[in-house]
């Protein structure tokens, strides 16, 4: 038997620790930088068997409410990262799910007259319904109650214990029932309740926060400050934005305290049990934090998805991504998330989304009204991850009706309407009408719209590989408005089909407005995948032509055969995308509130 010598704590983060008799080690850490370096290196970049394997998570939701815009926002990031890595020929996983064990969800069943898990079930389903109706294509729906979860968080708990890393003692400090977190006196401030009361909350959320004493397990989480500050060091890109990464390397700054892991069982029932000790509940973002492990396969077969995790967080939670959990990894032997990237909130005119201020918008709702592809659309191309971003109904309408109806949309509508394009066919290039040098009809704005569109797969796979989603949706909106004026230009309506000349440049005008339109339309794929579909399908295009490989673009520019001239357009199914007249929304809302209200 040993005896741990006592750890020092700075005497203003006011946490007391009691540390007890243990049979358990001490882990044996790198003291040297290089040392460390090496091995958060072989801990972060171990290459898988198979190199084109992908996994991305989004967090899971607390199921203590329903869902909102944040949420969907999460789901559709990471669902457009999924799509956009199937189309490079990836096995990609994607997961999801719902975080269901906790303090706060105990107090919630209760409030509603439910037992826990009935209470966690229903509200899991409304979000897993809000996902299948927006298209979210999760590979795994994970939820923290299902007995593979359990299995895994007992046994990552057991393998931190058995290296000494999980201690038993007291803690005393701040805790946060709503953001199930523990505070240092740093973060917490002076606030007025509704009641007039003064009382304690948290800086950072502005919940209400209670001072707590009480015996549980420690993690020695200051033991790995150096190697975290080491980590993120050697991987700039691996939280991002660049103002997150900044933001994780200034908490570092400072000495982090051992982190309580568990809460007695007294206080909190709802949740796993502590291995060996039922009379203590293990803290619910360890808990969490290893569904991404549970997904992966872990504890079994875990290694091949697990060297290729990539986590999509709110900046809410960054701290319990970038700081906790990383130290759970570290200590527990397992290799990094490669990246973690990070988002801002959705604010709705200018406020914060409450309760209160009665202002949350129903993403279901929102998403009947303005389709799954126009919400899907709107958040990607509005949502800028590093800063919040605003919601209203109308900015919705205004944006999908200029991008989608009008502009993509109309392109679509007037090159495969019989007017100009009668035989219903993707017509010939002519090489003499656009030559690949000057000295056709084709004029100098034409040849920069080419080099625009031959690069555009380049610009959309940088912006999509980051996340900046909105600047590939920047750049295609801007190749798309750059056609539009192709097609303007020329007025191919006003060529006398009778004339062989004109009649062959007609022909170009529309084969070069087609190749655009299915650039576009394979490129936005991840984004709007009905639309895309949709048009894809009226130009002919088959399911096995839409992948990133097929991206060659106007080869018939380069004196290459085309696959597509020639070949018929398929069925005319209507408009694209529906104009959202204003007053149409306005009616719509309406009978999606009298429908949810005869659902109370």
């Amino acid at each position: 038997m040993m005896r741990f010598p006592l750890l020092f704590v700075p005497r203003s983060h006011l946490v007391v620790y009691r540390l007890q008799q243990t049979r358990f080690p001490l882990p044996i850490l790198a003291t040297s930088r290089d040392q460390r370096t090496a091995a958060l290196r072989y801990a972060s970049t171990r290459l898988c068997n198979d190199d084109r394997l992908f996994y991305i998570s989004t967090p899971i939701f607390y199921v203590n409410a329903s869902p909102h815009l944040g949420h969907l926002y999460s789901a559709v990031l990471a669902d457009c990262m999924h799509r956009y890595k199937l189309l490079q020929g990836f096995n990609s996983k994607f997961s999801t799910g719902t975080d269901e064990h906790g303090l706060k969800i105990q107090q919630a069943a209760e409030a509603a007259g439910k037992d826990p898990l009935t209470f966690c079930t229903d509200v899991s389903e409304r979000f897993n319904n809000l996902f299948r109706s927006c298209n979210i294509s999760y590979t795994d729906y994970i939820r923290t109650t299902e007995k593979r979860h359990r299995w895994a968080v007992e046994h990552f708990w057991s393998v931190l214990r058995r290296k000494g890393l999980i201690y038993k003692g007291s803690y005393e400090g701040w805790y946060s029932t709503q953001d199930e977190s523990f505070l240092m006196p740093s973060q917490v401030g002076d606030a007025v309740d509704s009641l007039g009361k003064e009382i304690k909350v948290s800086l950072e959320s502005g919940h209400k926060v209670e001072w707590m004493k009480e015996e549980n397990y420690m993690f020695r989480l200051s033991l790995f400050r150096s190697q975290l500050l080491d980590w993120l060091r050697g991987h700039p890109k691996a939280v991002q934005p660049e103002r997150f990464y900044q933001a994780v390397l200034q908490w570092l700054q400072e000495d982090l305290p051992d982190l309580s892991v568990s809460r007695q069982r007294s206080r909190l029932h709802w949740g796993i049990p502590v291995p060996g000790d039922a009379e203590q509940t293990i803290y619910v973002w360890l808990d969490a934090l290893v569904n991404y492990l549970t997904v992966a396969g872990y504890p079994d077969k875990h290694e091949q998805w697990w060297n290729v995790a990539h986590h999509i967080v709110g900046k809410d939670i960054l701290k319990f991504h970038a700081i906790y959990w990383p130290s759970f990894l570290l200590g527990a032997g397992l290799p990094l998330p490669k990246t973690i990237h990070v988002h801002s909130h959705w604010t709705v005119d200018a406020k914060k989304m409450s309760k209160s201020l009665g202002n949350v918008v129903d993403p279901l709702e929102r998403s009947q009204i303005f389709t799954t592809d126009g919400m899907r659309y709107f958040l990607l191309r509005q949502g800028v991850p590093d800063s919040d971003c605003d919601y209203t109904d109308d900015k919705v309408s205004k944006l999908l009706n200029a991008e989608l109806a009008d502009s993509l949309g109309g392109l679509l509508n007037r090159c495969t309407a019989p007017a100009l394009n009668p035989a219903q066919v993707y017509p010939s290039f002519c090489t003499l009408s656009f030559p690949s040098d000057a000295g056709g009809r084709a004029v100098v704005e034409d040849y920069h719209m080419l080099d625009a569109v031959k690069s555009l797969p380049a610009v959309v796979k940088q912006h999509y590989e980051s996340l900046h989603v909105y600047k590939a949706l920047e750049a295609i909106t801007a190749c798309v408005r750059q056609t539009n004026g192709f097609v303007q230009r020329h007025t191919p309506w006003k060529l006398d089909r009778r004339d062989s000349k004109d009649q062959r440049w007609l022909d170009t005008i529309i084969h070069v407005s087609l190749e655009c339109l299915r650039i576009y339309g394979t490129l936005l794929q991840p984004v709007v995948p009905e639309i895309s579909s949709k048009l894809l399908s009226r130009l002919g295009v088959q399911p096995s032509e839409r992948s990133w490989a097929a991206l060659s673009f106007l080869p018939r520019y380069q004196d290459r055969d085309c696959p597509f001239e020639g070949r018929a357009l398929g069925s005319d199914s209507g408009v694209l995308f529906s104009r959202m007249e204003s007053q149409n929304v306005d009616k719509q809302k309406t009978k999606t509130t009298k429908k949810a209200a005869k659902l109370k």
